[in-house]
């Protein structure tokens, strides 16, 4: 009787299963054997599977299958924890808002691009913003861009997604008069701080943390160096955006309103110069609400928000003193930024290059 045939496979192991299907198991880096993630239907095709396998290790390339069923949520509760101490304290709140549950039990190995554009898709049937789809896009991709830095899985499923586009909105530039009017309009001692968004052009949230000890008054000077933000209804003192703190120079006549103010003030140098009129501090909507819209409506304008003033103060400036100069009184660590989102045309200009060039023309 002749013996059986050996087999001359040298890597890896096939065996018949009860459906008549083969699996193959191989041998990781580690020395585990670990079945293939498929069955096959010849022991051919099993080798042949095998055989890729073996080159995969042999260069370097193989991923341990078990790191790619760790679920999304798991990832990236553990991402968002290393990243954290870069992160501003909204910046945190925000992430972990954007970790969607839809896709949070899935495991890494099985998302797909198409996973990923039925999920976008899913947002924008429920009527989600633009804006919110396109940062929750963007925390995903870090975490699945992560993923594969840490060999958990051997690409990104965020490529060739479509994002809905932003809607394109100009922000209302005033003029300084305007502006001028918006402060007059509004109530002690809100008048200054909005006065400190169109002509120094601060954050609100950057108003809302200024202190006493945060004033020069003889020299002129506001330092910018604290943010105040929302961030899951609790109210967080930070650092500026993008962290970039700065020294204002303001003209004089604000630099003595600042003074008398301050000498109003109850409290230490840690006192903040604007709050509720119970001493708390302010929060975004209820100051809108109670301060700033009447100051708008007071002035005989619309469509008005405290963003615009700072967006103003930017095409103040740029346009007299150029953009570097802007970037800097806006808090930009980067001259596009600024071009981008606050500085724009001023009305006339165009006129006005056009009379000089006519002019020019004519020159002997």
């Amino acid at each position: 009787m002749a013996g059986k045939r050996k087999s001359r496979r040298g890597f890896g192991r096939v065996r018949k299963l009860p459906s008549g299907r083969f699996q193959a198991r191989y041998p990781g880096p580690d020395g585990v054997l670990r079945p293939a993630d498929r069955t096959f239907a010849t022991t051919t095709d099993a080798d042949r599977w095998l055989m890729r396998k073996r080159i995969e290790i042999e260069e370097g390339r193989w991923l341990d299958p078990a790191e790619g069923q760790t679920t999304v949520r798991d990832w990236a509760a553990r991402w968002l924890a290393a990243v954290s101490p870069q992160l501003k304290h909204k910046t945190q709140a925000s992430y972990r808002s954007l970790i969607n549950p839809a896709l949070g039990d899935r495991e890494l190995s099985s998302l797909r691009p198409i996973t990923i554009t039925e999920w976008v898709g899913a947002m924008r049937t429920k009527g989600i913003s633009a804006s919110r789809i396109r940062q929750a896009y963007r925390v995903l991709s870090q975490i699945m861009r992560s993923a594969v830095d840490n060999d958990m899985i051997p690409q990104t499923p965020c490529r060739g997604v479509r994002l809905p586009r932003m809607p394109q909105t100009e922000p209302h530039i005033l003029t300084p008069l305007e502006a001028s009017r918006i402060v007059k309009g509004a109530t002690k001692p809100h008048d200054l701080l909005i006065a400190l968004l169109a002509y120094a052009g601060l954050r609100v949230g950057e108003a809302f943390a200024l202190r006493r000890v945060d004033i020069d008054v003889s020299g002129g000077f506001v330092l910018v160096d604290e943010n105040l933000a929302e961030a899951n209804g609790a109210l967080v003192f930070d650092t500026p955006k993008s962290h970039q703190k700065r020294l204002l120079r303001v003209g004089p006549s604000l630099a003595k309103r600042l003074g008398r103010h301050l000498e109003t003030l109850p409290g230490g140098d840690d006192a903040l110069l604007f709050t509720t009129p119970g001493g708390k501090p302010l929060r975004y909507n209820q100051w809108r609400k109670a301060f700033f819209d009447p100051a708008v409506a007071a002035a005989g304008l619309t469509d008005v928000t405290p963003h615009d003033l700072r967006a103003s103060h930017g095409t103040w400036v740029a346009d007299r003193y150029g953009v570097m100069t802007a970037a800097h009184r806006l808090g930009h660590s980067n001259a596009s930024v600024t071009t981008r989102h606050y500085a724009r045309p001023v009305a006339g200009r165009d006129d006005q290059v056009a009379a000089a060039a006519d002019e020019w023309l004519d020159e002997p």
